[in-house]
């Protein structure tokens, strides 16, 4: 059952329970009431001098019903109205008699008769008034006999009703107290249940047990609050193992920068310190020294200048400038602006370019290429390496692929070659083939233009890196050829 049903239900009965209450003690108050007033609470003549009246009437009545013809079809009504019982008597017989007459009304006959005419006794609420009458030389004995209330009947009501009001009030007070304390309870012990699973969840969360997860099988509003709670955990779980993962490459950063830069400065240091010694005593000694400082000095820069790119795109802060180009002609550009020089250094260049034009930035396609080249230039084993640059288009993407003849990388590695200074060789003995951030960029440049890259084993024996970008072309009235 819902909350909502159940505090509707607790509503109702909050009014029903009292109501119900107070009518049936109103009930047992008006039986009490009956009770008392059958036992002695009276309903006829207020009192004794009313009674003496009534008696005489109605003997006059029965005297004159008498002597005129023996009806004494009046004198029922005018008992009847009085609440009154008749008997008259001729001798010893009962000559006629009328209403219900009590058992204690014998002793009120026997004291009649001693005291005579006119005689009126009284027993337990009855009175009794005797007459004598003769008519046409018939001697008469009428007996009347009926109650008059009590002078304190009435104070006894009073009291009766009094109480019977109090009962009722206190009926509704207390019938109301214990209403709200049962409903409040029943209402209440299923909040309090759910709040406690709830409670229990979080303290399990606090103590470090992310992978917690709350069962809770009633359709009820907390279900989708314990729904929400389990998602919250495992986003939560989600969030804590994506900080230790930042974490764990923020130290592989430190790590992989204070490798890189530690082994050209002690290569410039070394050469510094020869020719200070004055180990490099010829001019083309001394000239070679110079030249191999200024490559490290350069190879210095190089990281510096990578590193500091790749910060930039960690944080955002790399400007934009997003644009309808034709990607082939993008890529041919800058392949042909450094393809001499590459292929001095022993790598050779393919390209098959089909026409695509996309959205996205020239100098980031321009960076991926030239990432990607150098690192193929840098891994080769040959003394002429090969790399194929092939652009297709598809229905809704475009693939780029970049395929080498290089060493290629094992199997375990291929996830991996696009996380931070990460390479193949785990010594890093090797810090001129490169500082491990030339991929991480060509990673973080693809997914900033809502493209994908992976890497593969390459047909021609090396590594292939495919990327794939997503067909966002927009007429603008003209395209930007870069």
């Amino acid at each position: 059952m819902t909350v909502k049903r159940r505090l509707f239900l607790s509503n109702i009965l909050m009014i029903l329970v009292p109501v119900i209450s107070t009518v049936l003690i109103g009930l047992a108050c008006i039986g009490f009431i009956w009770i008392a007033m059958i036992n002695g609470v009276g309903v006829g003549i207020q009192d004794r001098e009313d009674f003496e009246i009534a008696c005489a009437a109605v003997a006059e009545s029965v005297e004159g019903s008498l002597k005129k013809d023996g009806n004494l079809s009046v004198v029922e009504t005018l008992l009847e109205s009085n609440g009154m019982s008749i008997r008259i008597c001729s001798g010893n017989d009962i000559f006629y008699s009328y209403g219900n007459e009590d058992m204690q009304d014998q002793a009120l006959f026997q004291a009649a008769d001693l005291l005579g005419n006119g005689a009126m006794v009284t027993q337990g609420g009855r009175s009794l008034c005797v007459y004598q009458e003769s008519i046409d030389g018939t001697d008469y004995t009428i007996y009347l006999t009926g109650s008059y209330q009590n002078p304190h009947s009435y104070s006894d009501l009073k009291t009766a009703v009094a109480f019977s009001i109090v009962i009722i009030i206190f009926t509704i007070f207390l019938s109301i107290l214990l209403t709200n304390r049962f409903l409040t309870k029943f209402v209440l012990k299923r909040i309090e249940v759910s709040l406690d699973i709830l409670a229990s969840g979080v303290h399990e969360l606090r103590d470090g047990n992310l992978d917690y997860q709350i069962t809770y099988d009633r359709h009820d509003e907390f279900q989708p609050v314990c729904e929400d709670f389990n998602e919250m955990a495992i986003k939560l779980k989600e969030s804590v193992h994506q900080i230790q993962q930042q974490e764990r490459s923020r130290k592989e950063l430190i790590a992989g920068i204070s490798h890189d830069i530690r082994s050209p400065l002690t290569s410039i240091q070394a050469y510094v310190e020869g020719l200070l010694d004055g180990i490099a005593k010829t001019p083309e000694a001394k000239k070679r020294y110079l030249e191999t400082i200024k490559v490290k000095a350069e190879d210095l820069e190089h990281i510096v200048s990578q590193l500091f790119l790749f910060s930039k795109m960690e944080l955002g802060e790399y400007a934009e400038e997003l644009c309808d180009l034709r990607l082939d002609k993008t890529i041919a550009d800058t392949v042909n602006a450094l393809q001499e020089e590459y292929q001095q250094k022993g790598l050779f260049i393919q390209m098959n370019l089909e026409p695509v034009t996309i959205h996205a930035d020239p100098v980031q396609i321009q960076r991926i290429t030239t990432n990607i080249l150098e690192n193929s230039l840098k891994y080769k084993i040959k003394a002429q390496g090969n790399i194929r640059i092939v652009l297709k288009k598809s229905e809704e993407s475009v693939l780029l692929t970049f395929s080498d003849d290089g060493p290629g990388v094992p199997e375990e590695s291929l996830p991996h070659l696009f996380e931070v200074f990460y390479r193949s060789d785990p010594a890093r003995q090797n810090p001129n083939k490169g500082s491990g951030l030339g991929l991480a960029i060509v990673a973080n440049a693809v997914q900033r233009m809502g493209g994908t890259v992976t890497a593969v084993h390459s047909t021609l024996g090396g590594l292939e890196i495919r990327i794939i970008f997503p067909e966002e072309v927009k007429e603008r009235g003209k395209n930007i050829d870069y």
